[in-house]
Formats: C-alpha cells, sequence, structure tokens
C-alpha cells in the first residue's frame, strides 16, 4: 500500500549529507514494511537485520566501533556485501541491542556514504537504555497510521486522492456522496495497515475489528513489559477513559473521569507513558493565539486523541451499524470520531505543535495551528450545521487572522473563513 511519505524517504536518499535515519512510530503503522519495499524498489541490495530477533545482533557493537568490523559481520549474517548507494542497510528495533543506537554516530561520522535506515518503536526509542542518544548524527521521520488519501488509494481510488490532494473541488464536488461513504468506512476501519488490507482483501467487518481488539490487548501486554508495575493499571485507566473523555462537551481531560477524586501527580506518569509510546496525542490549551504559540502554552490544561480513529472505535465498541450506516457517526458522540478524524489528518501532513482554544467561558475553537509564522484556528464541525460562534469570536478579535473550518458541506472560501470537506484535509 502506498504511503504518501514515500516522497521523504526519496529525499533523504539523494541529500549530499544523508545521514542514518530513523523511523519511529507506534507499533503496527507499517515502519517495517515500507523499510523492506523503499529498499526492494530503490536500491539493488537490502541488507535486513531484526535486531531484535537475531541473536547474533548484540555482538555487533559490543566490542568496539571499528566500522570495517561491523561491515563485514553485516555480510556475514546476511550473505550480502554492502555496496555504497547501492545497498539499503536496515537496521529494525536497533534500540533493543546495547550501543546499538549510538552506533549510528560513527555510521554518519565513518562511513558516510553507506545508506543507513533504522526503525523502531516510539516507547522503545525513548526508553533505550546504556547509551547516549546521537542528537545530531541522525535523521528521524514519525511515521502515522494511513491518512484517508493513503486509505483511498488503497481502496483504488489513486485518481480521487490525487484530486484531494491538487484541489479539484469542480470534479470532488461530483463524487462526494461516495467520498463520504468512504469516509464512514475509514472511521471505523482507521489507518492501522494490517486492518486496512484486511478490510479490502475479506470486507468482513467482524474481522476488523477482531484485529483492531488485537491491537489494543498487544499495546497493553507491551506497556506492561516496560512501564513501573506501580504504573500499569494507571495507564490502563487512562487508556479506557479517552472515549469518555473525547464525548463530553468540554474535551479537556478530567482527571475525576478516571476516579473519584483523581489527582494530576497520581496519573501524569501514567500519561506520558502512553504519549511516549504513540498511543495518545496530546493538545494543550493556549491562552491567546499569538506567534509563536509556544509561548501561551497553558500546561494544566489539554485533551487526550488517540493514536488511530479506527482503534478508538473499537476501545469505545461502537457497532459497524452505528459508524457505516448514516451521519450518526460524523455527529454522534459529540463529534468525538471527527475531532479524532482530523487530527490525525493534520498530524500526518506534518503539521506539529498542534493546540485549542478557550475563552475560559464558553467560546472555544477545537485546533489552533502555526504554519510560516501565521496562526490559523481551525474549527470542526460534524454535520452541515456550520454556524461557528467562538470561530468568529477570535477572528474578529485578530485583524488579518483567517479562519479555516472542516464539516460536511463543500469547499467555500469566505472572507473570514474557508469551509473544506472533512474528506478533503
Amino acid at each position: 500500500m502506498r504511503r504518501t511519505i514515500w516522497k521523504d524517504l526519496l529525499n533523504w536518499k539523494h541529500e549530499n549529507d544523508r545521514k542514518p535515519l530513523i523511523i519511529r512510530g507506534a507499533r503496527q503503522v507499517g515502519k517495517t514494511w515500507l523499510m523492506q519495499e523503499f529498499g526492494r524498489l530503490e536500491y539493488e541490495d537490502v541488507i535486513y537485520l531484526n535486531c531484535d530477533d537475531e541473536p547474533r545482533a548484540s555482538d555487533l557493537f559490543a566490542a568496539n566501533y571499528n566500522m570495517e568490523r561491523i561491515l563485514l559481520q553485516l555480510q556475514a549474517i546476511s550473505g550480502i556485501k554492502p555496496r555504497p548507494g547501492k545497498t539499503l542497510i536496515i537496521l529494525d528495533e536497533l534500540q533493543a541491542v546495547p550501543r546499538g543506537l549510538a552506533s549510528l554516530k560513527y555510521f554518519y561520522e565513518k562511513i558516510p556514504q553507506y545508506h543507513v535506515m533504522v526503525a523502531g518503536s516510539m516507547l522503545g526509542i525513548a526508553l533505550h537504555e546504556g547509551t547516549s542518544f546521537p542528537v545530531g548524527k541522525v535523521d528521524m521521520i514519525t511515521l502515522y497510521p494511513m491518512d484517508f488519501r493513503e486509505f483511498l488509494m488503497a481502496m483504488g481510488h489513486e485518481d480521487w486522492a490525487g484530486w484531494i490532494a491538487e484541489q479539484r473541488w469542480d470534479v470532488l464536488s461530483i463524487v462526494a456522496d461516495k467520498l463520504v461513504d468512504l469516509l464512514r468506512q475509514y472511521y471505523f476501519t482507521g489507518g492501522m495497515p494490517k486492518v486496512v488490507a484486511t478490510f479490502i482483501k475479506e470486507k468482513d467487518l467482524s474481522r476488523v475489528r477482531q484485529l483492531q481488539l488485537s491491537l489494543l490487548e498487544a499495546y497493553r501486554n507491551d506497556i506492561s513489559k516496560h512501564a513501573p508495575t506501580e504504573q500499569v493499571p494507571r495507564v490502563n485507566m487512562v487508556m479506557r477513559s479517552i472515549p469518555s473523555q473525547l464525548a463530553k462537551d468540554n474535551k479537556k481531560f478530567i482527571y475525576g473521569v478516571l476516579k473519584p477524586g483523581a489527582r494530576a501527580r497520581e496519573f501524569e506518569i501514567a500519561i506520558q507513558w502512553l504519549i511516549d509510546c504513540g498511543l495518545l496525542y496530546k493538545v494543550s490549551r493556549v491562552s491567546d493565539v499569538g506567534a509563536p504559540l509556544a509561548f501561551y502554552e497553558d500546561l494544566s490544561a489539554f485533551k487526550l486523541y488517540f493514536l488511530d480513529c479506527g482503534l478508538l472505535a473499537a476501545l469505545s465498541g461502537a457497532d459497524s451499524d452505528q459508524m457505516l450506516i448514516g451521519n450518526h457517526v460524523f455527529s454522534g458522540f459529540k463529534g468525538a470520531f471527527t475531532e479524532q478524524y482530523v487530527l490525525q489528518q493534520l498530524l500526518c501532513r506534518g503539521v506539529g505543535n498542534i493546540y485549542y482554544w478557550n475563552s475560559g467561558a464558553t467560546a472555544e475553537v477545537d485546533f489552533i495551528i502555526q504554519h510560516q509564522g501565521k496562526v490559523f484556528p481551525i474549527e470542526v464541525k460534524a454535520e452541515t450545521n456550520v454556524k461557528a460562534k467562538s470561530l468568529k469570536l477570535l477572528v474578529d478579535h485578530h485583524p488579518g487572522m483567517h479562519g479555516i473550518r472542516f464539516s460536511m458541506l463543500e469547499y467555500k472560501q469566505q472572507d473570514w473563513v474557508t469551509n473544506y470537506p472533512l474528506y478533503a484535509i
């Protein structure tokens, strides 16, 4: 299945000052497949080493960082002689090997002519022990679950995905109903590659949900292996609470939802564990909307979103008929799935440092982003009723600001806001 991050990998391959590339992301988002497929199509040879599964990998960096010896050992293990520019060296789960991540410094400094790609879970990389991280000696890319455009391509609608990328509103309006139906399916399946592949191949909704529940259980087990014992129950409590937190009118995370009398100091470590492993995204409040937004971040108020809308559906126990029939999925659950979906698309498009704003009273804008020195407020509407009093209030009080609205309406540009259909983020 095609991933739009491919062009970033091509740019990395052809850089003059190329560094080893770390592809990070939550487990099962497709990192290993992406590296192997890129190697297969863009190089003559691929040396693939799963450092978590290959016993001999632990000896690679144990003695020293003699790169000539390391290249010979990679050749001995794989049976392939590495050639500069012709061979892609893939070191999967490198953080599992003592001194593994630190070795990337020497790949860059001593043998930069060799192309090296590394993958690891976000939790594994965050928890690597025994060596320092090679700051400044590596390039990093984050891989997220498939976005809606990638889902469309996987479903055989590459032309529609292209029209979205090109903002071809004239032809998109003709297939809008079909795109909305596919959007319902994406809300249900989400973007985990194995889930999407199974949905396309089998069209079995119960099998899709079974896979999603298995992934959730695998995440719980992974955290249980690494997190301090006393944090595991709290991690599970936070994870279970996400659907109810997002279904509130005010989606600000409330510790009291976890249990009566709960306080931040009890659960902030558990929340950080879930963020570090890529299962949760944290969107903090800003007290004002000036640039840079980080100056106005309020660390005490935040919203938490899940890794993937399909996994959120499984975690919520949302039935397939609720999600695939009618428009309940867009507006139900207080629009929780739609906000989740919008955040995912923004992240996949490379938008970072996402915040939200409220006035402390009744006005609230779902997302605030910064791009090229300008601040853009984003309102999310899960229906065709697009009255956005909070967005209008914010724009009116900040001359020169232009609002963005994602809704079920078609593309429309006004003097103070531009509306984009949800399927065309």
